[in-house]
């Protein structure tokens, strides 16, 4: 909710107005958008699975693309690529996928194409995130958090070098979005296009040993 108070802040003033003006017929529209933005920045408890070879969804969404994308902008070399699209009803909170540090972040400014444009994950701006173990960057994973139409404000609350637990919050992006993991070739992918997926929770592929 700590990410929305400014939205709410703005509602209560609009509320106040309209009651002090006596524009009754704007209260009902704003107590609607107060509701669906309290719905919004829900942050509900996840559970990651037992198993630690389990990477988890950082995002809750539908599976757009399961594919493989060369990667150049921290691993420069071909990966496995999940993308998960957020539509204005899924929770926008971001988790880490396996348990790691922070081996690197770094935002690029850019368009604000529909998260689904084939191009978004490229032409958009974004924010990439790499967790894993400095021993063993050939096990890491990356997460790209990229801006769509609606949403323009990613929020970061991760930082460099912080030690993360499998399924804990990094960040968020506000308003519909997309996200897509970047993991090993020799990592094996279990979800499929189409597919819905519950950030912290879903398995979305087994990291080799």
């Amino acid at each position: 909710m700590y990410e929305g108070r400014w939205i709410f802040l703005l509602l209560i003033l609009a509320m106040i107005a309209v009651n002090y003006l006596h524009i009754l017929f704007l209260r009902v529209p704003i107590l609607g958008l107060a509701a669906f933005c309290l719905w919004f920045f829900r942050d509900p408890e996840r559970k990651p699975p037992a198993d630690p070879t389990l990477a988890v969804s950082p995002a809750d969404g539908t599976v757009t693309h399961v594919d493989e994308f060369d990667e150049g902008q921290f691993f420069k070399c071909r990966m496995k690529r999940v993308s998960i699209f957020l539509s204005v009803f899924d929770v926008h909170v971001n988790r880490t996928p396996i348990a790691g540090e922070v081996l690197y972040t770094e935002g690029r400014g850019g368009l604000y194409l529909d998260a689904r444009h084939p191009e978004a994950s490229t032409l958009n701006e974004s924010l990439f995130w790499v967790f894993g173990s400095k021993n063993h960057p050939d096990k890491a994973v990356a997460v790209k958090q990229i801006t769509g139409a609606i949403a323009r404000r990613i929020v970061p609350w991760a930082k460099f070098g912080e030690s993360m637990e499998r399924g804990e919050r990094f960040g968020m992006i506000r308003f519909g979005s997309r996200t897509d993991l970047y993991l090993p070739l020799d990592s094996e992918v279990l979800v499929s296009v189409g597919e819905k997926v519950k950030g912290g929770e879903t398995p979305v592929a087994r990291m080799a040993s």
